[in-house]
């Protein structure tokens, strides 16, 4: 199988673990990432309130590059796949802002592309490859992974990328209990980290992190997976000490790291070097043969 890949801004800088163990997991299961060629940020800010049109042609273009291509496009991060799936059902739906973003196109010699599919990269192996086909692969145990799993707000509302329910979203618990980790109960799964919050009114961002953190713990868990680079970071950053100084590390990971562990994949393949709380749970997990192919 093969995909286009929309790394956006985030995953060749901050979010650089999830591109690694994505496409090492990906590279296990047959599967190739194509970078679309000379993309440009999506525009996952708030610059539509501002330049409504040239917001909605700066994520046209990169759907325009995909047509292209012809191929589904995987967004991994989650702000990304928002605004990519904003910008098609907008211009699918409003003449006049199709009409304005189709012109814009046009003079870099483009034409408007809404018919590719833009993806996350759990819902891409859920769907296309499957659970049995994935648990399959699986030559390393993860037993010891006690994961809070979090997706977030944009991955679930309003385009949900997973068939779940959007409150109670179970795809990447009942992914990592089939590959043998023991996912905690966390009721506040989609609740938001703050986004951006955390560049102009940190202490909301810090707030709302150490809640997220704090429920993590005092459910179990010994560490955060996640699907999206922004939550990602946000929680890694504020989750070292709360505002009395208290420490509160946990790991803070992508889901694909954890499973790219439970394919074989080093901790350098999947990043696990990149975090600021140091990761030993897990860093070098057993084969299934030194556990007696248990979970």
């Amino acid at each position: 199988m093969k995909y286009t890949y929309y790394p956006g801004c985030a995953l060749h800088a901050t979010g650089i673990a999830y591109e690694k163990s994505i496409r090492a997991v990906f590279a296990k299961l047959g599967a190739e990432l194509v970078e679309l060629e000379d993309w440009n940020c999506c525009g996952a800010t708030a610059y539509t309130s501002v330049k409504k049109t040239v917001a909605y042609a700066i994520s046209a273009r990169n759907l325009a590059l995909a047509e292209k291509a012809g191929l589904d496009m995987v967004a991994p991060c989650s702000g990304c796949y928002y605004t990519l799936n904003r910008t098609r059902e907008a211009l699918s739906t409003h003449a006049e802002l199709r009409a304005n973003v189709g012109a814009a196109l046009a003079e870099a010699g483009l034409e408007l592309g809404l018919n590719t599919r833009v993806r996350p990269p759990l819902e891409v192996l859920l769907t296309d490859f499957g659970i049995d086909r994935i648990v399959a692969a699986r030559t390393h145990s993860i037993a010891d992974f006690r994961p809070a799993c979090y997706y977030g707000c944009q991955i679930v509302r309003p385009f949900p990328a997973v068939d779940d329910d959007p409150e109670n979203p179970m795809a990447m618990e009942r992914l990592l209990s089939a590959l043998g980790a023991s996912p905690v109960d966390y009721p506040p799964k989609v609740r938001c980290c703050g986004g951006m919050l955390v560049a102009t009114v940190p202490e909301v961002a810090r707030e709302l992190c150490v809640h997220l953190i704090d429920w993590a713990r005092e459910r179990g868990a010994n560490c955060i997976v996640t699907v999206c680079p922004l939550c990602q970071a946000n929680l890694d950053l504020l989750n070292v000490e709360n505002g009395n100084g208290e420490r509160r590390r946990i790991p803070i990971l992508y889901f694909s790291q954890v499973l790219g562990l439970a394919l074989g994949c080093s901790r350098e393949e999947v990043g696990l070097q990149h975090g600021l709380a140091r990761v030993t749970l897990g860093a070098t997990p057993l084969p299934l043969s030194a556990r007696g192919g248990a979970r």
